[in-house]
């Protein structure tokens, strides 16, 4: 009776297992979406390069849970209804989202592991728990570095540097880090035309008394709520290579 009991215990929690890996596979496109947007907003290549990463292993799992799925089940995981995705309000706000998203993810997978038989099933759900927790860091990483750039413009707001007796070599030291961005982003095949219209009109700001960090995100909050048309327009190829 008892060895009865364990049976029909086991087979429950692999029946619970088994839902919670399908939950685990649906909502793909909305994550492949999320992933979209995130790097298409990353400020750096470094950026986009950890965050591309992470894509990779969440696609990776998505495999690994459809594997477990049809062995248990004999049957693919049926398709789920029409996904939707909300664009988070800022960058810095999508890094924090998918932070709270991996330990959720760490704590469902736990519980997932649990219920799954002794074996290779257990060792894989192990192996996708280490890396929800690496991806988990990485994204710590992320919102540290934004925060402490949001604040460090904040500061130089704070104390505005006066450009009124610059020498020209002051003005091109004082704009190296709009050349420096320049640089990198031309490196990432951005559209030529996007390119120009953003940095020349970073320097036009600078000279009404914007700092380089100012001006540059001035830009791009125009880019991003449409303010400057013209701008829009150009963004929307702004990966096009010629």
């Amino acid at each position: 009776m008892e060895q009865y009991n364990n049976q029909m215990t086991n087979k429950k929690q692999s029946q619970q297992a088994l839902k919670e890996v399908k939950q685990a596979v649906q909502g793909e496109r909305e994550d492949e979406l999320f992933y979209d947007y995130l790097i298409s907003e990353a400020p750096t290549s470094e950026e986009k390069e950890i965050i591309g990463s992470i894509r990779d292993d969440e696609q990776r799992h998505n495999q690994l849970f459809r594997m477990i799925y049809e062995d248990f089940a004999g049957m693919e995981v049926p398709i789920g209804g029409e996904e939707t995705f909300e664009r988070p309000e800022s960058y810095l706000d999508g890094i924090k989202k998918a932070l709270f998203g991996e330990l959720r993810a760490v704590e469902k997978y736990r519980i997932i592991r649990r219920r799954l038989p002794r074996g290779p099933y257990r060792d894989i759900l192990f192996n996708i728990i280490t890396d929800e927790l690496k991806h988990a860091s990485k994204y710590n990483y992320l919102f540290t570095l934004n925060s402490n750039m949001n604040n460090s413009s904040m500061n130089r707001s704070a104390a505005r540097q006066d450009t009124s007796k610059f020498t020209p070599d002051d003005w091109v030291k004082y704009i190296t880090p709009l050349v420096n961005r320049a640089l990198a982003e031309a490196k990432e095949g951005i559209n030529p035309e996007h390119l120009y219209q953003e940095f020349i009109l970073s320097g036009v700001l600078v000279g009404l008394g914007k700092n380089p960090q100012e001006a540059i995100e001035q830009v791009e909050e125009w880019e991003k709520t449409g303010t400057s048309q013209l701008l829009a327009k150009s963004k929307m190829s702004r990966y096009f290579k010629y």
